[in-house]
This record gives structure tokens, sequence and C-alpha cells, in this order.
């Protein structure tokens, strides 16, 4: 490649680059990020943002429910936790005490009325004009009175494969296969102790009953022999990653 052409490709790759950023500024389809965990996903959303993947996206708000997520806290050398990832990346990040009689309720039905907490977590989604809620390693349940300030607004990332509508009780992969649409905070290891063969993750909207709504986007994950929940969860995180980058792309089509 010559001088003159060098010079040129890096000329308009700029232009490229200078022209998504703009149109990066002009969006206003916001995100707010609900971690509990070491917020891989939410790593996950800001490398698809500034890698120029999700144009037109922002995220407006990352809110954790425990000060010592990763994605918040700056931990020292002692902590198992690293660099906030949040406000490495210049993001707002506010830590959100969240009230305990929620925690690890998977299967009791949510409240009829926001909490004390959902009050805040609404105030805070509203005054930084959030368009859409990704629940990223959310480990709370939400009610259905917060739920209905969002309506199909709160999008939610669960490591099985459900159906199309979020219901029933079997899910069929692309070869046939039929097998159980499992829910709840175990779902990895309940697919391990049942024997299947193939497993995956999704991304849907969240409704009222947990782990029940439309589903948005998924990915089927083979199951291999000798797998623990800790190898078969680390190969379905990589296809979380992808598939929370690909629902926000699609809730912004249809907005």
């Amino acid at each position: 490649m010559s001088t003159d052409d060098f010079f040129s490709s890096a000329s308009k790759e700029l232009d490229r680059k200078e022209s998504l950023i703009h149109e990066r500024q002009k969006s206003s389809f916001r995100l707010g990020v609900l971690i509990s965990g070491s917020g891989s996903n939410l790593q996950a959303l800001i490398d698809a943002i500034e890698d120029y993947q999700l144009p037109g996206v922002e995220i407006a708000l990352v809110v954790s429910n425990k000060a010592d997520a990763y994605g918040l806290q700056r931990a020292n050398k002692a902590d198992a936790y690293g660099l906030q990832r949040a406000l490495k990346h210049r993001l707002p990040a506010i830590y959100l005490p969240w009230n305990q009689r929620n925690v690890g309720a998977q299967f009791i039905a949510p409240k009829s009325e926001m909490s004390e907490s959902e009050s805040r977590l609404t105030t805070l989604l509203h005054l930084f004009q959030v368009d859409l809620i990704v629940l990223a390693g959310w480990m709370r349940i939400l009610s259905a009175a917060f739920l209905e300030q969002f309506p199909q607004r709160v999008i939610n990332i669960h490591p099985a494969l459900l159906p199309d509508d979020g219901t029933g009780s079997t899910f069929t992969t692309r070869n046939g296969t039929q097998i159980p649409a499992f829910r709840g905070l175990h779902a990895v290891q309940q697919a391990l102790d049942a024997g299947i063969k193939i497993t995956g993750s999704c991304v849907h909207f969240v409704t009222p009953e947990v782990d029940a709504g439309p589903v948005i986007c998924r990915e089927e994950v083979a199951i291999e022999e000798g797998d623990t929940g800790e190898r078969l969860h680390e190969r379905l995180k990589v296809v979380e990653h992808r598939l929370i980058v690909e629902a926000v792309r699609r809730c912004k089509s249809v907005k």
C-alpha cells in the first residue's frame, strides 16, 4: 500500500468513527443496567457500545444492590473484586441497598405493591430517562407493580432455553429433542441433573411470573461429557455476552 493510499484509508476510517460517535451522541435509546454480581454482561454491553456494535445506544445508569459487586466496587488487594467496571468507563453508577425479603425468592410470587427499594429504583430510572432496563445478573425479584411502570421495557438473561412465549414446561431444540424448560436460580445444575445433552441461554422480557416472559433471542449450547456446573456456566456466559447485545439491538429496532 502506498503512503497516499494509507493516509486515504486512515482518513476514511477516522471519518467513519467520527460519524458513528456523532450518531451515538444523538441517541435517545438509553439503558439502565441492574447488576448484583461481577458485571460481566455489563462489560459485554460496554464493549459493544465502545466498538460501535450498538450505534445509537448508551448506558445511562448502572445500579447494583451489592456494594461489593465487581461492577461497582473498587476492591483492596485482599478482595476478590477488581476495578469498577462502570466508573472505569465513566458511567453513572449507584449502589442501591435492597430489601432482603426478596433474596433468593425465585419461586415466591412478587408483591402486589412496590417496596421502598423499588420505589427508589423507579425514581432513578425515570430521572435518568431510561428506555430499556437490562437485568444483567440482577438477583432480586421485581414486583408486578414495578413492572407495570415499565411495560415491555425490562429484559433478563436466563441460563436455560425457554419457549417463545415464555410459558410451558418444555422446549424443543433445533434437532427436535424435547427438554424441560428450567427456571429459577439453579437452571444450570438442573440441566446437568436431568442428563440432557443440550441446554442454552436466552434473553426474555420480564413478567411477574419468574422466567416466563416472551423470548427475544436464544442460543443452544451442548452439554459435554464430564461437565460440571462451573464449566457449563462458563460456556453459557460466553453465549450470554453475545445474546444480551443482540437483545438490546432488537429492542432498539422496535422502539
